[in-house]
């Protein structure tokens, strides 16, 4: 299923340096980006963008996320998800809190699953169409805190089994797992070394592009590496 220029995109987590890339990459696409994030100036200032939509959600709250999608329809038919809300905690297992525990799954987790049946039940409808999420690294290999990895190991299983599940429907889903993404939050603690190797978002958002899009029609179920150097 190759994804048409006449509908929109739908990227959640739009307001963070990585979204705000992949709306960029979008955009200049000639594509209509609906901007989906916790309400603030963030999304205020990416939603003043010509092409972008914003609309104010807690992905992690089912009823939320339902609203939302009700909004999207009256803005247009989407036929792309790109999944990139989340949230990062540090915490070994001897620091680990439930508070921490549970903020990773609602963040990282729950706002997948919850967007991700909103947007299977619409481009099922309409012929099918494309859900991009994001993993991480450390969901799949080294060492990493504990409940982050784990939730985005979460991610990448949910990626694949949402791929199955979908696929008769002609909905292609893959994840994207960073390492470093170079961004001005992340240079506060970065090495020099560490931030010469750190992957641009928009490094990332062009592979994302690539998976949303009509080139990457065979490709489902796939977890992609961007991890560059870092």
């Amino acid at each position: 299923m190759g994804s048409t220029t006449d509908r929109l995109v739908v990227v959640t987590g739009a307001a963070g340096a990585l979204g705000r890339a992949v709306v960029a990459e979008f955009l200049g696409a000639g594509r209509e980006v609906v901007a989906l994030d916790r309400p603030g100036d963030p999304l205020d200032e990416v939603g003043r963008l010509d092409g972008v939509h914003p609309v104010a959600a807690g992905l992690s709250e089912p009823d939320e996320v339902a609203a939302a999608w009700s909004t999207i329809d009256s803005i247009g038919a989407p036929d792309v998800l790109v999944a990139l809300a989340g949230g990062f905690r540090p915490s070994s297992l001897a620091e680990l809190t439930e508070d921490v525990w549970d903020a990773m799954w609602q963040s990282n987790v729950a706002s997948l699953v919850w967007c991700a049946r909103e947007a299977a039940a619409r481009f099922g409808a309409a012929g099918g169409g494309a859900i991009v999420t994001v993993g991480s690294k450390t969901a799949v290999s080294g060492a990493a805190p504990l409940a982050h990895a784990t939730s985005k190991a979460a991610v990448v299983r949910m990626t694949e089994l949402l791929a199955e599940e979908l696929r008769p429907q002609r909905i292609r889903v893959n994840a994207v797992l960073p390492s470093v993404i170079d961004t001005p939050a992340n240079r506060t603690w970065m090495s020099p070394d560490l931030a010469a190797r750190a992957v641009s978002p928009e490094a990332i958002a062009r592979v994302i592009a690539f998976l949303a899009g009509p080139d990457a029609a065979p490709i489902s179920g796939a977890r992609i590496p961007v991890y560059g150097d870092a």
